[in-house]
């Protein structure tokens, strides 16, 4: 499932984004906000299809992430083409 998602980042003095939060609408429309426990950066192998079905380039930054919904870890991906909004997919625990 691919869902637009806002994203607060760090930017770093080297040129990184380091995701720190995830802002989402949930089903009942109530937006929900997750702190990034752990992320790996899975950007720049070039194009490719992900495990979760999207489609990437080296035009996007790709990350696996885990976040903690009710006391259960998920893992999460968030994409972000560059000029464009983030995308969460889920991908379960």
């Amino acid at each position: 499932m691919k869902q637009d998602v806002d994203v607060i980042a760090l930017h770093k003095k080297d040129g990184s984004i380091v995701p720190l939060r995830i802002r989402l609408i949930d089903e009942e429309g109530v937006a929900r906000e997750f702190t990034i426990k752990q992320y790996r950066d899975v950007s720049g192998q070039g194009a490719r299809e992900m495990p979760d079905g999207m489609y990437i380039s080296n035009s996007f930054l790709a990350y696996e992430c885990y976040i903690e919904v009710a006391g259960v870890r998920r893992l999460v991906r968030l994409y972000y083409r560059y000029g464009n909004a983030w995308i969460m997919t889920d991908v379960g625990r």
